[in-house]
């Protein structure tokens, strides 16, 4: 039987996590702001689908949704004892290197069935400036198998927390904004599948040319 949320020990875990570390951080150190956050349901499983350019972007997207976000991790991480119950509780899951396609759908269709909301970058990896320019079939093809909602959220700024070479975070500007929510493809056909990730990437692209 679906859940219509996350385990209570995990939403107490983010909480602690987003109330002592990101928050602060978003919004003092990177002076962060968030727009349209109410968009976001705060139960029930839905799929939240953004641009990605830093690996800050997990923790920042996932506080500023005001709700845990389950996103993929390297299976490795969850050999580390104490690591693996900790990022677990957090809404991680682990995705095997080479398989990371049918493993990863897998994985997030089972915290969609456990009442998370899975995070989903919609063009699989890091792009240098934050921009969607080939988005992937991943975010809704899950949304269609669990015939939930996609989000797409917009992240400005990321791109210029780290700067090469240098392993401290800059006090850069970042900007989160969350798009009308989408309903999830009726069948897995292909065109529909580019329809939607078509969609989202357009939102995603044009609430990044809103700026600050």
């Amino acid at each position: 039987m679906a859940r219509n949320r996350e385990p209570l020990q995990s939403l107490v875990l983010y909480h602690l996590f987003k109330w002592s570390v990101v928050s602060p951080m978003l919004h003092v150190y990177f002076r962060g702001r968030i727009y349209n956050a109410e968009r976001v349901p705060q139960t029930g499983p839905v799929v939240i689908v953004s641009n990605h350019a830093s690996d800050f972007d997990p923790p920042i997207l996932s506080s500023c949704m005001r709700r845990p976000v389950a996103f993929m991790a390297k299976e490795e991480l969850f050999k580390v004892p104490v690591l693996k119950d900790a990022i677990a509780l957090y809404g991680a899951y682990p995705v095997k290197r080479g398989a990371a396609d049918r493993s990863a759908i897998r994985a997030a269709l089972s915290c969609l069935e456990d009442g998370w909301a899975a995070g989903i970058f919609l063009q699989g990896t890091r792009t240098p400036d934050g921009r969607i320019t080939e988005p992937k079939l991943g975010a809704p093809l899950i949304a269609a198998k669990a015939q939930v909602p996609l989000i797409p959220v917009s992240l400005w700024g990321t791109h210029r927390i780290l700067k090469k070479g240098s392993p401290l975070p800059r006090t850069v500007p970042v900007t989160v904004r969350v798009g009308e929510p989408l309903d999830p493809p009726k069948s897995t056909a292909r065109t529909e599948l580019e329809a939607i990730a078509g969609q989202c990437a357009d939102q995603i692209n044009g609430m990044l040319d809103l700026g600050r």
